[in-house]
Order: C-alpha cells, then sequence, then structure tokens
C-alpha cells in the first residue's frame, strides 16, 4: 500500500509541475528550424544524353568497361583502361578512383564492387557515389548490363550517400538545387519502377531519422520530434497515430515514463503509429519500440561534461523505429506494424525523480529508481507494457541506445542483440546481414534478474554493474514471456565519425534492418522461447 501510495503521490507532482511550467515563450530562446535538404532528382533512361558533369562506372572487373562503357569513345574507354592499369585498381567493393580530363565529362568515377555482388554491395557502392559526387552539378551513371533490382539498389544507395548533416548551415542547405543523376540501363523501366515503389521511401526515412537524431535538444524535444513525424506521415495512406500526453498517460499509470521526464520542462510524449498496408497478414502486428530520450543529463546523477552534447542523440532508438515504419509505410508495404516512440527528456531541476525513488509502470510493477541515468530502460518499460496490453503484438523489438557496456564489448562494428526466441534472433540476425547492420547475439541469464532485484520494489532499474544484460533483463520484465521479444542496444552504432558514406553523425542504424525484417518475418508461435531465461 506505501508503494502505491508513493506512486500516486509521484503522479500528483507530476501533474501539478506541468500545469505550473511557464509558457514556453516565456522561458525559451528563438530557434531556427533546419532548412528542407536539397536531394538530387534521379531518373532511368536506355541511352546516355550529352557528355558533360560527372560520369559514374561501376565496376567488378576490368571486362566491365565493355559493358559498361559501351555508349563511350575508343579513347575515352582506352584513356580509362590507362588510368586503371596505372593505378593498379583493385575493383573491391566500395573502393574508388577519380578521374579527370578524359573526354567532355568533367569527371570520371570507378565505384569497385565485389566478384559477385549483393543487393548490399549495389546499395553501399551508390552510397559511396552519391557521398564522393556532392559537388558535382550533374550525374551520370553507366549501369549498362547490371539487373533491373541491381540498378535500383545502386539508385536508393545514391540517395543515401547523398545525405549532409549540415542541418544549420544555411549557406549550404539553402544552395542552388543539385542537379539531376541519370542512370543508364537497359532495364531501365523495371528499375524505376523498383526505385519508385521502395528505393525512394527508404531514402527520405532515412534521411528524416538522421536529421531528427543530429538535430539539438532544443529543437527535437518530445513534443517537436512527434510533430516532425507527424508531418512526415501526412497523407500516407494506411497510417494513425495516436499521441499519449501527460494526462493520457497519468490515466494509463505510465509512471516510468513520467519520472524520467517530470524533472524537465519539456513533458514527455509516447506516441503510437500504426500501418496496416493492403494484403497485410491477419493477426496482431510487429511492434518496434524506441527508446526516445530527447536529452539525457543522467539527471541527478548527473553525466559528466565530456561528450554530453552528444546526449541529443539518445533519442536514436525512437528515430530508427519511426523511420522504419515511414519507409514501409511510403513504400506501401504489404505489412501491419506499429512503432511506438517512447520521448522523455532527462533533466536534474527540483522536480527530477530521485535515486531511491519508486515509481510504478502501467503493468503494475513497481521499480527502485536505483540510478537515474539509467532512464531509458524506464521509458521502455511503459512502452512494452502498453504494447502487450494493449496490441496484442505478433512479436516485439525494441531498439534503444541503452549501455556503454555494449560499446565496450562490440564496439561500433555490431548491435547488440538480446531476445528468449531463438527463432526470432535467427531472423533479424539475416536482416541485419542483408542490410550491412550486423547484430551480434549476447545472453539473458538468470543472474542478471539476481542483479536488479530490489529490497523495497519488485525490480530495480540498475544493477551492481551497468551492464548490457541487466538493461535487457530490466526491459524483458515488461512483455510477457510467451510473446517473442527481442531488445537491439544500437549504443556503438547509433552514430559514429564521417565515412565514405555517412558524414559524421547519425547513421540511421536499424532503420533498413527492420523494414527488411518487418517485410521478411515469418510468423513465430507465443510461447517461452528457447534462448534465454
Amino acid at each position: 500500500m506505501l508503494t502505491r501510495l508513493l506512486a500516486s503521490t509521484a503522479l500528483a507532482a507530476i501533474a501539478l509541475t506541468t500545469l505550473a511550467a511557464p509558457a514556453e515563450a516565456q522561458t525559451r530562446a528563438v530557434i531556427t528550424q533546419p532548412a528542407a535538404q536539397q536531394q538530387r532528382a534521379i531518373s532511368f533512361a536506355a541511352a546516355a544524353g550529352e557528355a558533360g558533369g560527372a560520369l559514374v562506372l561501376p565496376m567488378g572487373a576490368v571486362e566491365d568497361l565493355e559493358a559498361r562503357g559501351a555508349s563511350l569513345s575508343d579513347d575515352e574507354r582506352a584513356a580509362i583502361t590507362r588510368a586503371l592499369t596505372s593505378a593498379d585498381f583493385k575493383y573491391g567493393a566500395r573502393a574508388t578512383l577519380s578521374l579527370r580530363g578524359i573526354g567532355a565529362w568533367d569527371r570520371i568515377l570507378i565505384v569497385g564492387l565485389s566478384a559477385t555482388p549483393s543487393a548490399l554491395d549495389y546499395q553501399m557502392a551508390g552510397a559511396v557515389a552519391g557521398r564522393s559526387l556532392l559537388s558535382e552539378s550533374r550525374i551520370t551513371v553507366l549501369a549498362g548490363g547490371l539487373p533491373a533490382d541491381a540498378a535500383a539498389e545502386w539508385a536508393a544507395g545514391m540517395g543515401i550517400g547523398e545525405y549532409r548533416a549540415d542541418l544549420f548551415q544555411s549557406s549550404r542547405r539553402n544552395a542552388a538545387p543539385l542537379g539531376p543523376t541519370l542512370i543508364v540501363s537497359d532495364t531501365g523501366a523495371e528499375a524505376a519502377a523498383l526505385y519508385t515503389s521502395r528505393g525512394r521511401a527508404l531514402i527520405d526515412a532515412m534521411a528524416w531519422t538522421r536529421d531528427v537524431s543530429n538535430a539539438p535538444a532544443n529543437v527535437i524535444y518530445p513534443e517537436s520530434f512527434v510533430e516532425s513525424a507527424r508531418r512526415q506521415f501526412q497523407g500516407v495512406a494506411g497510417v494513425s497515430i495516436q499521441v499519449l500526453d501527460v494526462p493520457a498517460m497519468q490515466r494509463l499509470g505510465m509512471g516510468a515514463i513520467l519520472g524520467v521526464g517530470q524533472g524537465s520542462e519539456r513533458p514527455p510524449r509516447m506516441m503510437i503509429i500504426t500501418y496496416r498496408g493492403p494484403g497485410a497478414p491477419e493477426g496482431g502486428p510487429i511492434v518496434l519500440a524506441g527508446k526516445g530520450i530527447t536529452f539525457d543529463s543522467g539527471g541527478l546523477n548527473i553525466k559528466t561534461g565530456g561528450g554530453m552534447s552528444n546526449m541529443r542523440r539518445d533519442m536514436s532508438g525512437a528515430a530508427s523505429v519511426t523511420g522504419a515504419v515511414l519507409a514501409l509505410s511510403r513504400s506501401r508495404a504489404p505489412v501491419h506494424v506499429v512503432a511506438i516512440a517512447a520521448l522523455a527528456e532527462n533533466m536534474p531541476d527540483g522536480a527530477a525523480m530521485r535515486p531511491g525513488d519508486v515509481l510504478t509502470a502501467m503493468n503494475g510493477k513497481t521499480i527502485e529508481v536505483a540510478n537515474t541515468d539509467a532512464e531509458g530502460r524506464l521509458v521502455l518499460a511503459d512502452a512494452l507494457a502498453y504494447a502487450d496490453a494493449r496490441l496484442n503484438p505478433s512479436v516485439v523489438v525494441d531498439v534503444a541506445t541503452l549501455t556503454g557496456a555494449v560499446v565496450g564489448a562490440l564496439a561500433d562494428e555490431y548491435a547488440g542483440l538480446f531476445t528468449r526466441h531463438d527463432a526470432l534472433a535467427t531472423q533479424l540476425e539475416a536482416a541485419g546481414r542483408a542490410t550491412g547492420e550486423p547484430l551480434w547475439r549476447l545472453p539473458l541469464h538468470s543472474s542478471y534478474g539476481r542483479e536488479v532485484s530490489s529490497t523495497y520494489a519488485d525490480i530495480k532499474n540498475s544493477g551492481g554493474s551497468p551492464g548490457a544484460g541487466t538493461g535487457a533483463h530490466f526491459v524483458g520484465e515488461f512483455i510477457s514471456r510467451e510473446v517473442p521479444w527481442a531488445h537491439i542496444d544500437i549504443a556503438g552504432t547509433a552514430w559514429s565519425g564521417a565515412s565514405d558514406w555517412n558524414p559524421d553523425g547519425s547513421n540511421a542504424y536499424a532503420v533498413r534492418l527492420l523494414e527488411r525484417f518487418v517485410l521478411d518475418y515469418q510468423a513465430i508461435p507465443r510461447g517461452a522461447g528457447e534462448g534465454g531465461q
């Protein structure tokens, strides 16, 4: 009874704090919204137009020059062959060689392919080309001999690679539009249809995910995340959006997410985006839940100053699950999927939750707050409890930048995967391999339950050591064991330094993985899993 009283008192305090908060206009600076990013128009044709601008040649061997470069003059092909020989070009996946002074082209870019390229190889080679050629006026890609699906993947990759993280560099975002890209292919009509139906949606979804993940916390916070997502889904058929504000979450008993958000002037939100496409299978939806901490100061267990500015990206899980559903819905995929974005800001003001406080999640489970900086698992607790109680899910996958421990274990090469269901692990790992967003499965062990046992409550939010496994175990306590569930910790993979395909910042990690997983999902029977405890 005392625990319930404490939880009720905390919820009442949240309501009073929300009512007493000063108006935004009186307390917040004017915010400059980023300009929309310019993107090249991509078209397909059977023949190249007038020479000029940049020319791209995808090549896995010197012999490919005959097929790709059939429209070039003998002199141009000879010059390219001499350059390839002189540079000892290795034709490896994503290798590049830039040439100038050949024919009427401002630049010729050779992009390497593996000996037996996959769909991912074509997409990432296209991304490398797109990023390499951002300064070029117009682009022609000679894709003769490539299958239609390969040409479509290349086109999608080019759009992905053209992303820029210069959200607030007005001179760049407001610059003149980029020139067009023409992909020359003997399967142009089929490739264009494939690109239009899926590739374009993936480009836009990843760009939005990276934008909101890269934006500072005074631009993207719970309410503005919701509004930005609403704009992206506006007019998309088959989509419905429900947003739970503080009073709605109070009525549902979501004391965990409310506890996280009570130290901030920015009130928390829970956004539920449902998409049911034409021909979607019957049964409960695939639910994708994301941690959406739009800024994480650590709360009263405050973080050190170094690197705290990167904590604006602690909402990357929520961005990725939203982006995945955006890609699926815009491409009219025949699936039934729900994204839940659990959004809050973790701040240390006088109303903030304290170490030792006890919160009550939506499913009635009580939580001792051992560490206010272990807040992501708290917002996920209510997200998963909501999915379990209200959505009749066929499967649940949550995505979160949850622990530094997973970075120590896997660095930035893999995201950590935890699940009690071997069949689910198999499908997620396959999707990760197909999209270049690999997962490494880590164990769920009964000892993790002992780590988060509490003297005062049903469970506590942090164990004796800040392990990735204890975090995963905690989250899993808020979903029924018969529901196939997986937790993906993307703390090491959500963002990175600049690479050959991505600028410094968000990688939109898990957008492609989840989109592929949902498209390929094979039903898993409910029941206790075989692979964890």
